[in-house]
């Protein structure tokens, strides 16, 4: 390291001077420029609708940001707006996002000069003698006198100030580098954000789903009973074996067996959206234990395109982000390389007579320009130039990585959730069939042309498709939640709605 300290600086002129020539050198920047991201789906950047969209059901328009409005649940609305509120997930990410600012302020403080203020106040004695010793008594005892001494005292104040020029901009890299992470945490509190509202609503709609199916199993025990029952009777006149008996007695227990691990569901799904509203397990039970209808999405689903897909998805953004900050520690290392100058100053007052602390006398000041140079360390720069490269080669290889999985997961979604919706259209289909066929059961057991236990067996046929047009219902509005989530909706902030309070829907 080689220093250069000039010695007391005598004309402010030089110094104005030379500060100008200095900043008139600061419009450059050691290292590559960022120009923006790659382009690594050329294709997708230029189309006008996903290739998996259906346009009659989800057209290229511009999607709901607010999405799971369209689901018309107030039930929902405001578990996610508590949720969005309360996650400490949110409030984590939200703690890193200030952290990464005030790094970022930190940076751009070091543009401007700083300094700081000092005082003291000493006072010196200095003996003009020996120390003598005087023993006294039976020697056990020894006393010490001290001589006559000079006493002083000196005070002192003063400011300092210094300024780092950044003549090649190597600090400015380092600024730029804090902005882009700043940015990426602002994107990572939105995908925190994204990823807590799909997490609500698949958790809601898991539980309307288990809710239903559990009411259908209750009036598919009942029936179950019943058909047992008329069994037995017809066992007792000799018309049923006890084959038959045995047979219908293990179906009930099959369904009832099924009921105490769909509770367990039901507990388990309340328990975690009390917690993703960062609430206590248990707390919103009152409020969601009555069943109510799963949500169904609406009959259009507008999606936009794969370019504002790529734009708006908060994870893309972060790793273009990385991008930019692995860019800038190019340039910071490469201005390793050249010498740092500063302006440095100081001035004060120092005496030993505080009465003429503030005259003429005691006034002192120094000042000029400092240069620094690693010129042996051209080996160490080296490498760290050679590992912001490769950090940097690396975020855009992950970059790609992201984008490409994005698109893999927005056309995966919407694959599965048109499919799905053909077979919720389907099983509505069988359901038309199994209710015209529980009705003509009904007028035949009322006609006497069919026995009481064939007609609760189709009655139980008909629940049975019920039970999986349920499942299906939920499967295709769980797919709805996979493809928003995918399209990068659902982290701008949610409407003002009823705080979450432990009450039912009713209420």
């Amino acid at each position: 390291m080689m220093r250069l300290f000039p010695s007391l600086c005598r004309k402010p002129r030089r110094l104005v001077l030379g500060a100008a020539a200095s900043l008139s050198l600061a419009a450059c920047s050691v290292g590559p420029d960022y120009k923006g991201p790659p382009h690594v789906a050329p294709a997708a950047e230029h189309a006008q609708a996903f290739n998996r969209a259906d346009p009659a059901r989800t057209p290229a328009q511009e999607p709901l940001a607010q999405w799971w409005t369209g689901l018309n649940d107030p039930i929902l609305t405001r578990l996610i707006t508590a949720a969005l509120q309360n996650s400490p997930d949110v409030k984590q990410a939200a703690a890193r996002l200030h952290t990464a600012r005030a790094t970022q302020r930190e940076r751009f403080a070091g543009f401007f000069p700083g300094g700081g203020a000092a005082a003291f106040w000493d006072r010196t004695r200095i003996p003009t003698g020996d120390i003598t010793s005087v023993l006294g008594g039976s020697g056990a005892e020894q006393a010490m006198t001290l001589p006559p001494a000079i006493k002083s005292d000196s005070y002192g104040a003063g400011f300092d100030a210094s300024w780092e020029i950044d003549p090649f901009g190597g600090n400015r890299r380092g600024y730029e580098g804090a902005r882009a992470q700043s940015e990426a945490q602002l994107a990572q509190l939105a995908d925190t954000r994204l990823r807590l509202v799909a997490d609500v609503a698949r958790n809601y709609v898991s539980l309307r789903d288990v809710q239903n199916r559990l009411a259908l199993m209750e009036r598919t025990i009942t029936i179950e009973r019943q058909m047992l029952d008329l069994t037995r009777q017809r066992r007792a006149q000799g018309t049923a074996s006890q084959e038959d008996v045995a047979r219908f007695a293990g179906q009930l227990a099959q369904v009832e067996g099924a009921i105490a691990p769909m509770k367990a569901q039901q507990a388990s799904y309340m328990d975690a959206l009390a917690t993703l509203a960062g609430r206590e397990p248990g707390q919103l039970d009152a409020m969601l234990a009555s069943p109510a209808p799963v949500p169904v999405p609406p009959a259009l689903v507008p999606v936009g395109n794969p370019a504002d897909m790529i734009r708006r998805r908060p994870d893309i953004r972060v790793a273009e982000r990385d991008i930019a900050a692995n860019n800038a520690q190019i340039g910071q290392a490469i201005g390793q390389y050249f010498p740092k100058i500063s302006l440095f100053g100081t001035v004060g007052f120092t005496g030993a007579n505080g009465q003429r602390f503030f005259s003429g006398d005691s006034f002192s000041y120094m000042g000029g320009p400092t240069l620094e140079w690693s010129i042996l360390n051209f080996a160490r720069t080296n490498s760290r130039v050679g590992q912001a490269k490769g950090g940097r080669d690396a975020a855009l290889a992950h970059y790609q990585t992201v984008v490409l999985a994005a698109l893999q997961d927005a056309e995966g979604s919407l694959s599965r959730f048109g499919r799905q919706r053909e077979y919720v259209l389907k099983l509505d289909e069988a359901r038309t069939a199994s209710d015209q066929s529980w009705t003509l059961a009904q007028q035949r057991q009322r006609a006497g042309t069919l026995s009481v236990i064939d007609a609760l067996d189709v009655e139980r046929q008909r629940i049975q498709i019920e039970q999986q047009q349920a499942q299906a219902r939920a499967s295709m509005t769980t797919d709805y939640i996979a493809v928003q989530k995918a399209l990068g909706l659902g982290w701008q902030a949610a409407p003002a709605t009823q705080p979450v309070a432990a009450q039912s829907p009713a209420h």
